[in-house]
């Protein structure tokens, strides 16, 4: 007989009710998990609602959208129709693997279907899971709402009165933010110790302050310069903020490892180098990993050069629409904001392409209507073929203008920064390949059939090339020697161009207004303003000259170049030992120029000039680092308005001048201030101590006056009742007694 609970003997009813029994190996085998199988599952929401007859194209459709994040089952679509034979709008859809479902709500949540429906995609197991019961309460609670705190005005250093500007300043360990006060040492908003773990940079329109440090990047902004928001990137190295500000990347050389429970970075980021994070909400909008780098070349010597990371890999449209990445030799990537959706859902395959720039504003080319963004591009000889450059337009991705090269070494593109004008410097061998010159290739965008003007006066190799901001003169410094470094910097010339004067609308021909011979120059720093440019010699021990130039004086102008947009000065020549940098103030009125600790650690500072090239302030800091000056966004004033100000210039400069003088002659006034403060506590010390005296004689019967009291005494003396008796005495001060 089977053994039951009726016919236990004693002997066996040892069991201890109270005895506690762990069931938790059983519980954890046997218990119910309603996830269970159902990782590979997805819900689709936001779908277009048909007819049942139309729901198998509508299945074919959405499986093609769908198996862009993996393989959907053959019999892994599921989409519900109502008693009407209409389709509910959603669906359930089972991919082959549960990372093949985890990809789906990372890629396709929150894409377009089409123009009215776009993909809501979220786990099976998510519904379930917070659906279960007990997670929802069966009443209505509403959320909470915190009360509203007003947040600081991230622009307001905008509103100072005296419209000064500020610029950051890391040494040692501390970072600090300063206002400009000229002559003056700078008036300190904050300092901070261990505020940043390497280096800062401001945002392209100095709305935020960013700093790096080993976990991410956090950016400060408002009066109390408080953290705005963090990326928590770890061990970053570099970042870059998009034109408008509304983006960030930031990348590491090093893989990032995502720990299991890291609230901010997914599993998607893992082992990834490049991050888009929106700045506004601080949310991760894709990763990617880091391109390999081409195999290394071999110099003459047979040695392998090394190759650089190219940065920034990801470049900006100037209005935060697009951003592109190239494959070296194989193709451009265009990704479409904010969803970061690849344009076309493909790469524009362009062979051998080797670098790109995007046109910095709108290109507002000739007979062009509708919206466009440009992009440069160049390719290297390929075999038969010639090297060639090519604007292509975005969206539409037209190629509208392409230039064939021979026998080219190397080029540079510059964009011109109302994208009027972009220049490729071209580097040409001869057919021996000993000697190297170089010709401008100068595409004039706005202009109708974009023609190409070519300046081949040059004999030299271009090393420098910068256009004037907002204008139509260019500088550039040449060498006939060959670049390499050394403690000695080459013989360079400086060389300036611009367009000849021509009647009607339109830009003349580029020409050559003057070559400066003989000199030792690297750097080309125009001031953001345009017409002024400091042409310096930076990087080196030898030579540290910074020369400063005038490019509409308004002197005479030389008989040689009545017919020249340009009329070129010299103003003054200032030398500082060991200059790393040069950087202008946003107004275009003041200058740096920094020798900073990361370069050498001789006389590390900086020094601050005007325009015109006269040194206002210097500065030796130990452990000096860097130095920036806080950007500032556009004007928010018309051209009208800005021609209206141009125009009586200088009714307004009488102000600036009174200004000006006051500033000049604060630490001045401020002594005289102090001695007038002194002498009228002494004045009104005497007031009061007279006002007493007064009092007191008038109680002893006397004038209140002295002057009456001896007026009254002449008055006696006159009448015989006094004399007057004068006595001389004599009193040794000294006695010496001389022995002969």
């Amino acid at each position: 007989m089977a053994p039951s609970f009726d016919n236990l003997t004693e002997d066996n009813g040892t069991y201890d009710l109270e005895e506690e029994v762990d069931f938790s190996d059983l519980k954890e085998q046997y218990d119910v998990r309603l996830e269970q199988g159902l990782d590979a599952f997805v819900v689709a929401d936001g779908l277009p609602i048909v007819p049942k007859e139309s729901k198998p194209k509508l299945i074919k459709f959405l499986t093609k959208q769908l198996n862009k994040a993996g393989k959907v089952k053959e019999d892994g679509f599921v989409m519900p129709c109502n008693k009407q034979g209409m389709t509910e709008g959603y669906a359930f859809i089972e991919y082959h693997t549960p990372q093949q479902a985890i990809a789906a709500t990372k890629q396709l949540h929150g894409t377009a279907i089409d123009k009215k429906h776009t993909f809501a995609i979220n786990k099976l197991t998510d519904i379930e899971r917070y659906g279960r019961e007990g997670r929802i309460d069966d009443d209505y609670q509403p959320p909470y709402t915190p009360d509203f705190q007003e947040k600081e005005h991230l622009r307001w250093w905008l509103g100072d009165p005296n419209s000064r500007d500020q610029f950051v300043m890391l040494r040692g360990d501390n970072l600090g933010v300063f206002w400009n006060k000229k002559k003056d040492p700078p008036e300190q908003i904050i300092d901070r110790g261990n505020w940043t773990e390497s280096h800062i940079m401001w945002s392209p329109l100095g709305t935020y302050l960013a700093t790096m440090h080993s976990k991410g990047v956090q950016l400060w902004g408002g009066p109390s310069w408080t953290r705005q928001t963090r990326f928590p990137h770890p061990l970053v190295n570099l970042i870059e903020f998009s034109p408008g500000e509304k983006y960030i990347t930031t990348w590491s050389f090093k893989p990032i490892e995502v720990a299991e429970d890291d609230p901010f970075l997914s599993p998607d980021e893992e082992g990834k180098n490049y991050i888009i994070w929106d700045v506004a909400t601080g949310r991760v909008l894709r990763s990617f990993h880091m391109h390999d780098l081409p195999t290394p070349l071999e110099s003459e010597s047979g040695q392998p050069v090394k190759k650089k990371i190219p940065w920034p890999a990801f470049k900006w449209s100037s209005d935060d629409k697009y951003i592109a990445r190239m494959l070296e030799g194989e193709s451009i990537s265009v990704y479409e904001l904010p969803k970061m959706t690849q344009l076309d859902k493909k790469a524009i395959k362009i062979e051998g392409v080797t670098d790109f720039e995007w046109a910095p504003a709108l290109p507002q080319r000739d007979s062009v209507k509708t919206y466009e963004q440009l992009f440069c591009f160049w390719t290297p000889e390929i075999g038969s073929n010639p090297a060639k450059v090519g604007l292509m337009s975005i969206p539409s991705k037209e190629i509208v203008r392409t230039r064939n090269l021979f026998n080219v070494t190397d080029a540079k593109l510059h964009w011109q920064s109302q994208a009027a004008y972009v220049c490729v410097k071209v580097d040409r061998h001869s057919k021996s390949k000993k000697s190297l010159a170089t010709n401008l290739e100068i595409f004039r965008v706005r202009e109708k059939g974009v023609p190409v003007e070519v300046v081949d006066s040059i004999k030299d190799t271009v090393i420098n090339f910068a256009w004037e901001p907002k204008g139509d003169r260019f500088v550039l410094i040449t060498t006939a020697e060959v670049v390499i470094t050394t403690a000695v910097p080459p013989k360079t010339a400086v060389s300036f161009f611009c367009p000849e004067k021509i009647k009607g609308a339109g830009v003349g021909n580029f020409k050559h207004i003057q070559t400066i011979e003989k000199k030792n120059s690297n750097g080309i720093y125009w001031s953001p303003k345009g017409r002024f440019v400091v042409v310096g010699t930076v990087h080196s021990q030898q030579s540290f000259d910074l020369d400063f130039w005038d490019l509409d004086f308004e002197g005479e102008k030389p008989e040689s170049e009545k017919d020249l947009t340009a009329n070129l000065k010299h103003m003054n020549t200032a030398d500082h030992y060991g200059v790393t940098d040069v950087d202008w103030d946003p107004t275009g009125r003041y200058v740096f120029s920094t020798a900073s600790m990361w370069k050498h650690t001789m006389e590390s500072g900086y020094h601050l000039y005007d325009f015109k090239g006269e040194l206002l302030r210097e500065e030796h800091i130990d452990k000096f680092k860097q130095l920036s000056w806080r950007p500032r966004p556009p004007t928010l004033l018309s051209k009208e308005e800005q021609k209206t100000i141009r125009k009586n210039l200088r009714e307004y400069s009488k102000d600036f001048e009174e200004q000006d003088r006051i500033e000049e002659d604060k630490e001045k006034g401020a002594i005289v201030d102090e001695r007038r403060r002194v002498l009228n506590e002494w004045l009104a010390w005497r007031e009061r101590e007279e006002e007493e005296l007064k009092a007191d004689r008038r109680e002893l019967g006397l004038p209140e006056t002295l002057d009456a009291e001896e007026e009254a005494n002449t008055d006696g003396k006159a009448g015989g009742e006094g004399a007057v008796v004068e006595e001389i005495v004599e009193e040794v001060l000294d006695e010496i007694e001389e022995v002969a």
